[in-house]
Parts: C-alpha cells; structure tokens; sequence
C-alpha cells in the first residue's frame, strides 16, 4: 500500500507454509495484434530477478494484448495466467477517491471540508487535530497525519513472520487510525508530503458518513456495477482470493532477504487493509476502469481536473505527481501516464493509462520482494 518500485509496504495478515522453489520464465504470451516485445521483456525481467510470476494486459483501442512469465504457483509449477484475480492493494485508492469527488460533484461534500466537520473528534491527540485538516488534504497525501502501517508493531506484526500468526486479525477502521494518533503528525498539513495509508482510511470512513452507506457498498453501486467490473470487488473480513487466481508469495522481512524462506500469503483478512488497500480484480477490469476515469466517464471535468491537480513526489522513479487518489508517471520518453501502484503482502501491481484512457496497461507480481514494476510501464509506453 506504500510507494516503492519493487518491494513495498502494506497490510497485511496471511497464511501458510514456507515454499523455496526456482522460477522458470514462460514462452511469450500470444500476441493479439498490437505487438509488445518490451514489455514482455520487462515481465520476463523481473521474474528473472526473482518474482515468481507475472501476469498482466495492455490495451489500446478494441485491441488487447496478454502477457505471462513465471509460475502462478511454486509448489505445483503451474503457469500465470492473464485473468488472474489479484489483490490491487493501494489501487483502493483511486475507487475510494473517485467516489469522494462523486460526492462533491452532487454537492454533498466539499474537498475543502474539514476532517472534523464529517468526523468530530475522530483525528485527536499527540498534535494531530483533525480540525486544520481538509478532506483534499486526506486525498494527495498533504495532511501530515502518520501512516498507521509504519507504526513499528504494526510492521512487526504484518511484514515479519509474526505475520503468519496475525493473518486472520480483524481491524476496524476507528481501530487503525488510533494507531496513526499514537504518534505525533509529520508535518502541519499542507506543509508536506507524505504517503500516509491512514489518510485514505479516514477517506472510506468520511464516505460513510456523507452517504450513510459502507464505502464498499458505494464503491460497488458507484463503479464496479455500472462499468461491469465482473472480476473486482470490495472485501470486508473474508480472507479467500476468488478463482482464477495465482498463489501470492513474500519473504515476511523487514530488510532484503533474497535469499530468505519464501511463504505463501494468499489468504488474509483485508480489514488490516481496508479503504487503503483491501480491494480485488484483475487486469482486464483495472484497465476498464482507470480508461473509463481519465476518460471522463465517472467524473465532470470539474472533478477529473481537481483529481489531476498533483503536488510533486520526489525519489519515486516514474511517479514524479501525486493527485487525488492518482499518480502521474513519466516515462523517459516524454509520455505522461496516470494511474496507481498497488501493494500488499505478496502481491505488488501498476495499472495506468494515457490522459485520453485510450491505452492502458495493467499487470501484478505475485511476490513482494524483486523485481522492477516501473520498467514494465517504460516498456510499454516507451517501446523503442
């Protein structure tokens, strides 16, 4: 659920056994007609470096193109395949601010609202004061407020092998961000910039209270029923990841441990998650949805407009922007693509498209710890 290139933080509470067993690379996907031998390079690349398996789509125009690598799981050597289901980790984002500026555009909320005026007396204590916080500031990560998933028992208890003994743990979401107040702001908000997973837990919450309803229950009435996002939902506490899907692998380790036992994390409870991270899909539907969005198809201009308004982030590779919910890529080639990482025990993906939604790509490592997930978006958008 944090920003990084190969191997980032989270949530998390997972399952399993220790596996150790040597990837093997798959032939090249077929190719539906567009042609994209860099970025099945890049794929093959990053199994290469030591991620199980990749698998992902690209799309442009009616045209759609599926690519592979490596195995969807080590203990059979069963292949990746293109419509896995996969955990999107902080892609959450996106949906859930996607929704808020729903709000705002029906005049329901205002983004310059603050957190108090929606959750009075939520965000209290050791300096924090949800009363000089805005809900804009919640949304590009300028508020200040710490991220609950670097609290060190928190980290303990969700990226060591204390994990396997936590995986099943349910969270409310009162419950994270009183983690997050145990420690003092980073910074006044609007001072800064910090990616901080409590701020977008705040965000599910401030949905809740604007609308009445669970910001799952929104996010799925508002974008996963009328775009048809068959393979993309919104779990609560159910651990299982739904069929097709691949095994999702992670060393559980604070420090770089290539070498290290690997464990099977698929099954978790995703409340450790939550509005910052917890939901599920596939590639097919990411690009629907991140093509149907910066296609103006799920926000007036007005709100695309305050979604693409972005403060700089700075040592995060192709992520040079950080708006509402939405990351802007720049690719060495001088191409802008807009879109989101995503994050979680065992599972590390990039969805993102062109301004006008027309070509989009979308694609999952099922391993935590190797591997370049930027070289796969330079690939595809920078081809020669």
């Amino acid at each position: 659920m944090a920003v990084r290139t190969a191997r980032i933080g989270a949530v998390g509470l997972v399952a399993a056994a220790a596996l150790t067993a040597a990837p093997f690379i798959s032939p090249a996907a077929a190719d539906n007609g567009m042609g994209h031998p860099r970025t099945q390079e890049a794929m093959d690349a990053a199994v290469q470096a030591g991620v199980p398996g990749v698998a992902g789509q690209a799309k442009e125009g009616y045209s759609v193109w599926a690519g592979t690598s490596g195995v969807g799981d080590l203990r059979t050597g069963a292949p990746r395949s293109a419509v896995d289901r996969y955990r999107i980790g902080s892609m959450t984002k996106t949906f859930v601010a996607t929704v808020l500026l729903q709000l705002e555009a029906e005049g329901s909320l205002d983004l310059d609202d603050k957190v108090d005026t929606w959750l009075p007396g939520v965000v209290r204590g050791n300096g924090n004061d949800g009363r000089l916080i805005s809900v804009r500031q919640l949304l590009n990560h300028t508020s200040g407020i710490f991220g609950y998933t670097a609290d060190p028992e928190f980290l303990e208890k969700g990226f060591t092998e204390k994990f396997l003994e936590h995986r099943y743990d349910t969270y409310t979401p009162r419950q994270l961000v009183d983690i997050a107040l145990r420690h003092e702001p980073l910074f006044a908000p609007g001072a800064g910039w910090s990616y901080s997973n409590t701020n977008y837990t705040l965000a599910g919450m401030i949905i809740e209270k604007v609308s009445g309803r669970p910001y799952e229950d929104e996010i799925k009435r508002r974008i996963v029923s009328p775009l048809g996002l068959y393979a993309t939902s919104v779990p609560r506490t159910n651990s299982a990841l739904p069929e097709p899907g691949s095994r999702a692998y992670s060393k559980l380790s604070l420090a770089p441990r290539p070498n290290g036992p690997t464990h099977d994390v698929t099954e978790l409870n995703p409340s450790a998650a939550g509005s910052a991270g917890a939901m599920i899909s596939d590639s097919g539907d990411l690009n629907r949805f991140y093509s149907a969005l910066l296609g103006g198809k799920l926000l007036p201009a007005e709100q695309l407009k305050e979604m693409k308004t972005t403060v700089p982030v700075a040592g995060a590779g192709l992520i040079k922007g950080y708006g509402l919910g939405l990351m802007k890529f720049e690719p060495s080639c001088g191409a802008s693509v807009w879109g989101h990482g995503g994050n979680i025990q065992g599972s590390a993906s990039q969805a993102v498209t062109t301004p006008d939604g027309k070509h989009a790509l979308a694609f999952n490592f099922n391993g935590d710890w190797a591997g370049d997930s930027q070289a796969v978006i330079e690939a595809e958008y920078c081809p020669k």
